[in-house]
């Protein structure tokens, strides 16, 4: 199994702030989910679909 990568609660903190809110188009997924993803794949250098499940599907991250 991979080793997972989620921010602090005080590094969330300070990127939640930077997201957008109430915008129309499709739900938004779990920003902390895929923004983790995003930094796993960073971190890495992993391809995107070989990014953990966890993170949640390829295509989103």
């Amino acid at each position: 199994m991979a080793r997972l990568f989620w921010p602090s609660d005080e590094a969330w903190a300070a990127i939640d702030l930077h997201l957008p809110r109430g915008r129309p188009g499709k739900p938004r997924v779990d920003d902390r989910r895929v923004i983790s993803g995003i930094l796993h794949a960073l971190k890495t250098g992993c391809r995107w679909r070989d990014v953990p499940p966890e993170y949640g599907p390829p295509t989103t991250v």
